[in-house]
Protein backbone atom coordinates (compact mmCIF):
# COMPACT_ATOMS: atom_id res chain seq x y z
CA UNK A 1 0.00 0.00 0.00
CA UNK A 2 1.26 3.03 -1.02
CA UNK A 3 0.78 5.78 1.63
CA UNK A 4 1.34 9.36 0.94
CA UNK A 5 4.09 11.22 2.63
CA UNK A 6 3.22 13.53 5.70
CA UNK A 7 3.75 17.30 5.38
CA UNK A 8 6.37 18.79 7.65
CA UNK A 9 3.57 20.29 9.83
CA UNK A 10 2.15 17.23 10.30
CA UNK A 11 4.25 15.39 13.45
CA UNK A 12 5.72 12.12 13.46
CA UNK A 13 3.08 11.03 16.13
CA UNK A 14 -0.13 12.04 14.35
CA UNK A 15 1.38 10.39 11.32
CA UNK A 16 2.07 6.99 13.04
CA UNK A 17 -1.50 7.20 14.13
CA UNK A 18 -2.98 7.36 10.65
CA UNK A 19 -0.67 4.80 9.16
CA UNK A 20 -1.47 2.55 12.43
CA UNK A 21 -5.56 3.42 11.72
CA UNK A 22 -5.74 3.02 8.20
CA UNK A 23 -3.09 -0.51 7.71
CA UNK A 24 -5.42 -2.11 11.49
CA UNK A 25 -6.82 -5.17 9.40
CA UNK A 26 -9.54 -4.79 12.76
CA UNK A 27 -12.42 -2.40 12.38
CA UNK A 28 -11.44 0.84 13.65
CA UNK A 29 -13.90 3.77 13.55
CA UNK A 30 -15.13 7.07 15.47
CA UNK A 31 -19.02 7.58 16.17
CA UNK A 32 -20.99 10.82 17.20
CA UNK A 33 -23.42 10.67 19.76
CA UNK A 34 -26.01 11.31 16.90
CA UNK A 35 -25.62 7.87 16.00
CA UNK A 36 -23.53 8.28 12.79
CA UNK A 37 -20.21 7.36 11.85
CA UNK A 38 -17.72 10.51 11.97
CA UNK A 39 -14.92 8.01 10.70
CA UNK A 40 -13.83 4.66 9.57
CA UNK A 41 -10.90 2.82 8.58
CA UNK A 42 -10.83 0.99 5.28
CA UNK A 43 -11.37 -2.61 7.03
CA UNK A 44 -15.15 -1.05 7.73
CA UNK A 45 -15.41 0.00 4.42
CA UNK A 46 -14.00 -3.34 2.83
CA UNK A 47 -16.09 -5.75 4.83
CA UNK A 48 -19.37 -3.63 4.61
CA UNK A 49 -18.66 -3.24 1.13
CA UNK A 50 -20.16 0.22 1.16
CA UNK A 51 -18.18 3.38 0.42
CA UNK A 52 -17.12 6.30 2.44
CA UNK A 53 -20.17 8.20 1.16
CA UNK A 54 -22.35 5.85 2.63
CA UNK A 55 -21.25 5.09 5.98
CA UNK A 56 -21.00 8.62 6.59
CA UNK A 57 -24.61 9.77 5.43
CA UNK A 58 -26.95 7.19 7.17
CA UNK A 59 -27.60 5.87 10.60
CA UNK A 60 -25.59 3.52 12.06
CA UNK A 61 -29.00 1.26 12.77
CA UNK A 62 -29.32 1.59 9.27
CA UNK A 63 -25.83 -0.71 8.61
CA UNK A 64 -27.13 -3.17 11.70
CA UNK A 65 -28.84 -6.08 11.37
CA UNK A 66 -32.51 -6.18 12.10
CA UNK A 67 -32.68 -8.32 15.29
CA UNK A 68 -29.74 -6.75 16.98
CA UNK A 69 -31.11 -2.99 16.91
CA UNK A 70 -32.79 -2.68 19.76
CA UNK A 71 -30.22 -4.15 22.01
CA UNK A 72 -27.17 -1.97 20.61
CA UNK A 73 -29.34 0.91 20.80
CA UNK A 74 -29.22 0.20 25.04
CA UNK A 75 -25.75 -0.51 24.81
CA UNK A 76 -25.48 2.77 22.82
CA UNK A 77 -27.17 4.80 25.57
CA UNK A 78 -24.75 3.27 28.43
CA UNK A 79 -21.90 3.71 26.50
CA UNK A 80 -23.17 7.56 26.37
CA UNK A 81 -23.31 7.68 30.18
CA UNK A 82 -19.54 7.02 29.89
CA UNK A 83 -20.02 3.61 30.50
CA UNK A 84 -16.67 1.58 28.28
CA UNK A 85 -18.52 -1.55 26.69
CA UNK A 86 -16.19 -4.50 26.34
CA UNK A 87 -17.06 -7.60 24.19
CA UNK A 88 -19.98 -7.02 22.66
CA UNK A 89 -21.32 -8.84 19.80
CA UNK A 90 -23.53 -7.78 17.31
CA UNK A 91 -24.41 -8.37 13.51
CA UNK A 92 -24.07 -6.09 10.60
CA UNK A 93 -25.59 -6.55 6.67
CA UNK A 94 -23.14 -6.21 3.87
CA UNK A 95 -24.17 -4.31 1.26
CA UNK A 96 -24.88 -7.12 -0.85
CA UNK A 97 -26.61 -8.65 1.93
CA UNK A 98 -24.20 -11.10 3.95
CA UNK A 99 -24.55 -11.40 7.52
CA UNK A 100 -21.24 -10.74 9.81
CA UNK A 101 -20.59 -10.90 13.37
CA UNK A 102 -18.59 -8.46 14.63
CA UNK A 103 -17.48 -8.04 18.66
CA UNK A 104 -16.63 -4.66 20.13
CA UNK A 105 -15.00 -2.51 22.36
CA UNK A 106 -15.94 1.03 22.58
CA UNK A 107 -14.59 3.94 24.77
CA UNK A 108 -16.87 7.06 25.16
CA UNK A 109 -15.64 10.87 25.34
CA UNK A 110 -18.23 12.43 26.33
CA UNK A 111 -17.04 16.00 26.37
CA UNK A 112 -16.44 15.68 22.23
CA UNK A 113 -19.76 13.56 22.30
CA UNK A 114 -17.59 11.06 20.48
CA UNK A 115 -16.88 7.01 20.17
CA UNK A 116 -13.91 5.23 19.44
CA UNK A 117 -14.37 1.53 18.70
CA UNK A 118 -12.76 -1.08 17.58
CA UNK A 119 -14.10 -4.47 16.30
CA UNK A 120 -13.26 -7.71 15.28
CA UNK A 121 -14.55 -9.88 12.60
CA UNK A 122 -16.04 -13.31 14.15
CA UNK A 123 -18.29 -14.31 12.09
CA UNK A 124 -16.85 -17.93 11.38
CA UNK A 125 -16.08 -18.43 15.19
CA UNK A 126 -19.79 -17.99 15.12
CA UNK A 127 -20.43 -20.47 12.61
CA UNK A 128 -18.19 -22.88 14.33
CA UNK A 129 -20.17 -22.64 17.55
CA UNK A 130 -23.19 -23.45 16.23
CA UNK A 131 -21.84 -26.06 14.54
CA UNK A 132 -20.75 -27.37 18.10
CA UNK A 133 -24.05 -26.55 19.74
CA UNK A 134 -25.42 -28.54 16.54
CA UNK A 135 -23.47 -31.33 17.50
CA UNK A 136 -24.17 -31.35 21.33
CA UNK A 137 -28.02 -31.19 20.76
CA UNK A 138 -27.50 -33.97 18.17
CA UNK A 139 -25.76 -36.11 21.21
CA UNK A 140 -28.33 -35.48 23.33
CA UNK A 141 -30.72 -36.38 20.79
CA UNK A 142 -28.57 -40.00 21.08
CA UNK A 143 -28.29 -40.20 24.53
CA UNK A 144 -32.33 -39.83 24.97
CA UNK A 145 -32.89 -41.99 22.41
CA UNK A 146 -30.49 -44.59 24.58
CA UNK A 147 -32.15 -43.85 27.83
CA UNK A 148 -35.82 -44.22 25.56
CA UNK A 149 -33.90 -47.64 24.33
CA UNK A 150 -32.81 -48.90 27.64
CA UNK A 151 -36.37 -48.32 29.06
CA UNK A 152 -38.09 -50.47 25.96
CA UNK A 153 -35.40 -53.54 25.98
CA UNK A 154 -36.10 -53.78 30.09
CA UNK A 155 -39.89 -54.13 29.24
CA UNK A 156 -39.67 -56.28 26.09
CA UNK A 157 -36.70 -58.46 27.48
CA UNK A 158 -38.91 -58.76 31.07
CA UNK A 159 -40.64 -62.35 29.53
CA UNK A 160 -38.23 -64.16 28.03
CA UNK A 161 -35.60 -63.99 30.91
CA UNK A 162 -38.60 -64.39 33.20
CA UNK A 163 -38.80 -67.30 31.48
CA UNK A 164 -35.33 -68.52 31.33
CA UNK A 165 -35.11 -67.71 35.13
CA UNK A 166 -38.17 -70.20 35.55
CA UNK A 167 -35.94 -72.85 33.28
CA UNK A 168 -32.81 -72.74 36.02
CA UNK A 169 -34.89 -73.19 38.60
CA UNK A 170 -36.92 -75.88 37.85
CA UNK A 171 -33.91 -77.53 36.23
CA UNK A 172 -33.04 -80.66 37.91
CA UNK A 173 -28.67 -81.37 36.91
CA UNK A 174 -29.10 -84.93 38.44
CA UNK A 175 -31.64 -85.96 36.11
CA UNK A 176 -29.92 -84.79 33.01
CA UNK A 177 -30.19 -87.63 31.12
CA UNK A 178 -34.23 -87.29 31.64
CA UNK A 179 -36.61 -86.68 28.52
CA UNK A 180 -38.21 -83.87 30.41
CA UNK A 181 -35.04 -82.24 31.50
CA UNK A 182 -33.97 -81.99 27.99
CA UNK A 183 -37.30 -80.31 27.29
CA UNK A 184 -36.24 -77.81 29.34
CA UNK A 185 -33.02 -77.35 28.24
CA UNK A 186 -35.11 -77.05 24.76
CA UNK A 187 -36.91 -74.50 25.59
CA UNK A 188 -33.95 -72.57 27.57
CA UNK A 189 -32.45 -72.85 24.06
CA UNK A 190 -35.81 -70.89 22.53
CA UNK A 191 -35.41 -68.60 24.68
CA UNK A 192 -31.76 -67.85 24.56
CA UNK A 193 -32.62 -67.60 20.60
CA UNK A 194 -35.98 -65.01 21.27
CA UNK A 195 -33.59 -63.03 23.93
CA UNK A 196 -30.43 -62.86 20.95
CA UNK A 197 -33.37 -62.01 18.17
CA UNK A 198 -34.69 -58.97 20.62
CA UNK A 199 -31.61 -57.67 20.83
CA UNK A 200 -30.71 -57.24 17.45
CA UNK A 201 -33.59 -55.75 16.57
CA UNK A 202 -33.28 -52.82 18.82
CA UNK A 203 -29.29 -52.69 18.00
CA UNK A 204 -30.36 -52.39 14.25
CA UNK A 205 -33.40 -49.98 15.18
CA UNK A 206 -31.03 -47.66 16.93
CA UNK A 207 -28.51 -47.54 14.10
CA UNK A 208 -30.67 -47.35 11.40
CA UNK A 209 -32.29 -44.72 12.73
CA UNK A 210 -29.32 -42.61 12.71
CA UNK A 211 -28.61 -42.61 9.13
CA UNK A 212 -32.13 -42.41 7.89
CA UNK A 213 -32.32 -39.04 9.53
CA UNK A 214 -29.52 -37.44 7.82
CA UNK A 215 -30.14 -35.26 4.65
CA UNK A 216 -28.42 -36.68 2.10
CA UNK A 217 -28.45 -35.08 -1.74
CA UNK A 218 -26.21 -34.08 -4.91
CA UNK A 219 -23.52 -31.43 -3.18
CA UNK A 220 -21.94 -29.09 -5.98
CA UNK A 221 -18.47 -28.63 -4.33
CA UNK A 222 -17.67 -25.63 -6.12
CA UNK A 223 -20.41 -24.14 -4.80
CA UNK A 224 -19.64 -25.68 -1.18
CA UNK A 225 -16.53 -23.65 -1.35
CA UNK A 226 -17.79 -20.38 -2.82
CA UNK A 227 -20.15 -20.77 0.20
CA UNK A 228 -17.01 -20.84 2.64
CA UNK A 229 -15.25 -17.95 0.62
CA UNK A 230 -18.20 -15.85 1.22
CA UNK A 231 -18.58 -16.46 4.49
CA UNK A 232 -14.74 -15.63 5.79
CA UNK A 233 -13.69 -12.99 3.02
CA UNK A 234 -11.92 -10.49 5.43
CA UNK A 235 -10.03 -13.98 7.47
CA UNK A 236 -8.53 -15.00 3.72
CA UNK A 237 -7.83 -11.66 2.51
CA UNK A 238 -6.03 -10.34 5.88
CA UNK A 239 -4.38 -13.72 6.26
CA UNK A 240 -3.07 -13.43 2.26
CA UNK A 241 -4.66 -16.79 1.80
CA UNK A 242 -4.72 -18.75 -2.03
CA UNK A 243 -6.97 -21.13 -2.24
CA UNK A 244 -7.04 -23.58 -5.38
CA UNK A 245 -9.47 -25.78 -6.09
CA UNK A 246 -10.13 -28.45 -9.51
CA UNK A 247 -13.45 -30.40 -8.89
CA UNK A 248 -13.41 -30.60 -12.66
CA UNK A 249 -13.14 -35.00 -12.38
CA UNK A 250 -15.62 -34.70 -9.89
CA UNK A 251 -17.67 -31.78 -9.36
CA UNK A 252 -20.68 -33.56 -6.99
CA UNK A 253 -20.60 -35.95 -4.25
CA UNK A 254 -23.86 -37.62 -2.40
CA UNK A 255 -23.36 -36.14 0.97
CA UNK A 256 -25.30 -34.00 3.48
CA UNK A 257 -24.86 -30.24 3.25
CA UNK A 258 -24.47 -28.87 5.87
CA UNK A 259 -21.81 -31.44 6.87
CA UNK A 260 -19.96 -31.02 3.77
CA UNK A 261 -19.93 -27.12 4.75
CA UNK A 262 -19.10 -27.88 8.06
CA UNK A 263 -15.87 -30.04 6.82
CA UNK A 264 -14.92 -27.72 4.34
CA UNK A 265 -14.83 -24.68 6.78
CA UNK A 266 -12.98 -26.15 9.79
CA UNK A 267 -10.10 -27.58 7.17
CA UNK A 268 -10.14 -24.32 5.65
CA UNK A 269 -9.95 -22.35 8.51
CA UNK A 270 -6.99 -24.80 10.47
CA UNK A 271 -4.73 -23.86 7.19
CA UNK A 272 -5.43 -20.55 8.07
CA UNK A 273 -4.82 -21.02 12.06
CA UNK A 274 -1.82 -22.78 11.90
CA UNK A 275 0.18 -20.94 8.77
CA UNK A 276 3.64 -21.27 8.27
CA UNK A 277 6.02 -18.77 9.92
CA UNK A 278 6.87 -15.97 7.11
CA UNK A 279 4.26 -17.82 4.68
CA UNK A 280 1.48 -17.24 3.41
CA UNK A 281 -1.37 -19.69 3.56
CA UNK A 282 -1.75 -21.67 0.23
CA UNK A 283 -4.57 -24.40 0.20
CA UNK A 284 -4.80 -26.36 -2.95
CA UNK A 285 -8.59 -28.87 -2.79
CA UNK A 286 -9.06 -30.92 -5.58
CA UNK A 287 -11.60 -33.62 -6.04
CA UNK A 288 -11.65 -36.86 -8.46
CA UNK A 289 -12.80 -40.73 -8.87
CA UNK A 290 -10.06 -43.44 -7.89
CA UNK A 291 -11.26 -47.16 -8.30
CA UNK A 292 -14.67 -45.90 -8.69
CA UNK A 293 -14.50 -44.55 -5.59
CA UNK A 294 -14.92 -40.44 -5.10
CA UNK A 295 -12.42 -38.47 -3.48
CA UNK A 296 -11.40 -34.67 -2.04
CA UNK A 297 -7.87 -34.14 -1.12
CA UNK A 298 -7.36 -30.88 1.06
CA UNK A 299 -3.73 -29.38 1.04
CA UNK A 300 -1.52 -26.58 2.75
CA UNK A 301 2.08 -25.08 2.78
CA UNK A 302 1.38 -24.43 7.42
CA UNK A 303 3.10 -24.99 10.65
CA UNK A 304 1.80 -29.24 10.00
CA UNK A 305 2.89 -32.03 13.06
CA UNK A 306 4.80 -34.71 13.75
CA UNK A 307 3.02 -37.62 12.55
CA UNK A 308 4.49 -40.02 15.20
CA UNK A 309 3.83 -37.80 18.45
CA UNK A 310 -0.11 -37.76 17.29
CA UNK A 311 -0.51 -40.56 15.58
CA UNK A 312 -4.22 -41.79 16.76
CA UNK A 313 -4.92 -38.77 18.29
CA UNK A 314 -5.36 -36.38 15.47
CA UNK A 315 -9.55 -36.78 15.17
CA UNK A 316 -10.29 -36.83 18.86
CA UNK A 317 -12.11 -34.56 20.89
CA UNK A 318 -10.24 -31.70 22.76
CA UNK A 319 -7.20 -32.78 20.84
CA UNK A 320 -4.67 -30.01 20.31
CA UNK A 321 -1.19 -29.63 18.90
CA UNK A 322 -0.41 -26.35 18.28
CA UNK A 323 -0.13 -23.19 21.23
CA UNK A 324 -2.67 -20.83 19.47
CA UNK A 325 -4.72 -19.78 22.32
CA UNK A 326 -7.96 -20.06 20.76
CA UNK A 327 -7.07 -23.67 19.74
CA UNK A 328 -10.32 -26.13 21.31
CA UNK A 329 -9.52 -29.56 19.43
CA UNK A 330 -12.94 -29.75 18.09
CA UNK A 331 -12.49 -28.74 14.51
CA UNK A 332 -11.02 -31.82 13.11
CA UNK A 333 -13.16 -34.06 15.84
CA UNK A 334 -16.35 -32.84 13.72
CA UNK A 335 -14.26 -33.36 10.53
CA UNK A 336 -14.05 -37.09 11.34
CA UNK A 337 -17.34 -37.36 12.61
CA UNK A 338 -19.61 -36.11 10.03
CA UNK A 339 -17.44 -38.06 7.07
CA UNK A 340 -17.50 -41.32 9.49
CA UNK A 341 -21.24 -40.79 10.58
CA UNK A 342 -21.76 -40.87 6.27
CA UNK A 343 -20.09 -44.09 5.80
CA UNK A 344 -16.83 -42.34 4.60
CA UNK A 345 -12.95 -42.20 5.84
CA UNK A 346 -10.49 -39.71 6.09
CA UNK A 347 -6.41 -40.35 6.31
CA UNK A 348 -3.76 -37.33 7.27
CA UNK A 349 -0.19 -37.17 6.44
CA UNK A 350 1.69 -33.99 7.38
CA UNK A 351 5.26 -33.15 7.93
CA UNK A 352 6.19 -30.39 10.39
CA UNK A 353 7.24 -26.33 8.80
CA UNK A 354 6.02 -28.30 5.46
CA UNK A 355 1.97 -29.03 5.30
CA UNK A 356 -0.60 -31.35 6.01
CA UNK A 357 -2.89 -33.39 2.98
CA UNK A 358 -6.17 -34.96 4.48
CA UNK A 359 -7.69 -37.16 2.11
CA UNK A 360 -11.55 -37.76 2.41
CA UNK A 361 -12.90 -40.79 1.05
CA UNK A 362 -16.73 -40.83 0.44
CA UNK A 363 -19.11 -43.47 0.48
CA UNK A 364 -19.87 -45.07 -2.95
CA UNK A 365 -22.25 -42.75 -5.14
CA UNK A 366 -25.56 -44.46 -6.24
Amino acid sequence: MNLPPFSPELKKSEYDYELFFNLSPDLVCIAGFDGYFKRVNPAVQNLLEYSFDELYSRPINDFIHPDDRERTSIARENIHRSDSLLNFENRYVTKKGSVVWLEWTSEPVPDDRLVFAIAKNITYKKQLEAEQIRLIDELSTVNDELKQFNLTASHDLRSPLSSLMTIFDLLDVSKISDRETLELIEILKLSGIQLKDTLNRYVDRLSNKRVCEVNVEKVNLMQTLDSIIQAIPLLIRTSKTQIQSDFSELPEVTFNPAYLESIFMNLITNSIKYAGNGRSPVIKIRSEIENDTPKVFFEDNGRGFNMESVRGKIFGINQTFHKNFDSKGVGLYLVHKHITDMGGEISVESTENIGTRFVITFKEQH
